[in-house]
């Protein structure tokens, strides 16, 4: 096995909405993901996009991504913001999320970042310890927040 890593495509969105849907299963969020193709592919190949991707592929065939985006930090500056790397499951410990994160870290000294944030569930101690190999720092503290369209929309705005 030999993996290679490249940046994706369009052609690649299934693929990638498919890995989406098995780390939601993994995150015990199995309806979570509401993202239409259409609308994952216009977020990242339409006029304005807002999200990059690097993908592994064996033989041809995508067994895991990292995607991205940049943002902006009052405190830190511009940063690179991972918010999913997945590899499926049956290719999990061969050293592909390795390439992966370390190739999303290249990019963020390439573009200039100040650094890199993402998140990760608590509860996913071998995510935690993959990290902690890099010295991630983990913090405790913060609570996610969120509102969808909906929930904004029946706030009476």
């Amino acid at each position: 096995m030999n993996p290679t890593l490249r940046v994706a495509t369009k052609q690649d969105c299934p693929r990638l909405l498919e890995l989406i849907v098995e780390l939601a299963v993994y995150e015990k969020e199995p309806d979570a993901v509401t993202v239409s193709l259409q609308h994952f592919e216009d977020a990242g190949f339409g006029p304005n996009p807002v999200w990059k991707a690097f993908v592994a592929e064996v033989d041809g065939f995508i067994v895991g991504f990292a995607l991205y985006y940049i943002r902006y930090s009052t405190w830190k500056g511009t940063r690179l913001y991972l918010e999913d790397l997945i590899v499926t499951e049956d290719y999990r410990g061969k050293k592909i999320g390795k390439l992966l994160f370390e190739r999303v870290l290249t990019e963020t000294l390439e573009l200039g970042m100040s650094g890199m944030v993402w998140q990760v569930l608590d509860w996913n101690e071998p995510a935690i310890n993959f990290y902690k190999k890099y010295g991630a720092t983990i913090e405790a503290g913060w609570l996610n927040a969120a509102l969808s369209a909906n929930q904004i929309q029946k706030s009476g705005l």
